[in-house]
């Protein structure tokens, strides 16, 4: 697990690091979901996880209200979620989830970033029982009990709470995104991350020379404006 994990830690450092990359991402969810379902989260799911989702990358409020507002102006763009799968160097496979506001030029960058790559896109769905969508909350640990924790959460769709290095991970089933959200937040806890992600049901392990030419691919994957997540099968 040991490189796997640093490897995820690295990958998450490099994908929220750059704020000025990550607020437009996160953004563009947030108009897409106000424009889709109405601009009051209380009544739109997907309006409040993409608010959420935003707080936990202290996302401004100013600018979660701007991305909210821009739903409705008239210069509003269609923004579409798209999912493209494909697979990179030395079989490794890859989703990747984007919002854009033009279908043919996202996939058209994905396509060339593959092929540049040694590896190709496959059809829609090929991947899609290879991950499991998940809840996922990471936070500092608690001063509470972590078997205590557990406990509560328990009622609200949890499935597993780890603990590494003091940070606690806690996973759930992606329809359990808001309980787990409500119940975290009566225990006083703010989530450092809040997001709906693709969990591998099976991982395979790739040597590190194999890792140079993947790493290579997934940056310049994660580098494109439109691409919103990288999901892998990386062990």
């Amino acid at each position: 697990m040991g490189r796997a994990f640093e490897y995820r830690k690295a990958a998450k450092m490099k994908r929220w690091g750059n704020m000025s990359r990550i607020f437009p991402k996160l953004g563009k969810v947030i108009t897409m979901a106000a424009k889709e379902g109405g601009a009051d989260p209380e009544m739109n799911p997907k309006l409040r996880t993409a608010i959420l989702t935003a707080k936990a990358q202290n996302m401004p409020k100013d600018n979660i209200e701007a991305a909210i507002k821009r739903a409705f102006g008239k210069d509003a763009a269609n923004i579409i979620e798209v999912n493209i799968e494909g697979k990179g160097p030395h079989g490794v496979l890859i989703f990747v989830e984007c919002a854009t506001d033009n279908n043919t030029r996202t996939v058209g960058n994905i396509r060339s970033y593959f092929s540049k790559a040694k590896g190709e896109m496959l059809n829609n769905g090929a991947l899609e029982f290879m991950f499991s969508r998940k809840a996922v909350f990471s936070f500092p640990k608690p001063e509470m009990d972590l078997e205590e924790l557990e406990m509560a959460l328990i009622d609200a769709g949890l499935e597993e709470l780890e603990e590494e290095e003091g940070e606690v991970s806690v996973t759930g089933d992606y329809t359990a995104f808001g309980t787990l959200s409500a119940a975290l937040e009566e225990l006083e806890i703010a989530p450092s991350k809040a997001a709906l992600e693709r969990i591998p049901n099976t991982t395979v392990e790739f040597t590190d020379e194999q890792m140079v030419d993947i790493e290579k691919l997934i940056d310049r994957i994660e580098e494109d404006d439109d691409v919103q997540a990288v999901y892998t099968n990386i062990g």
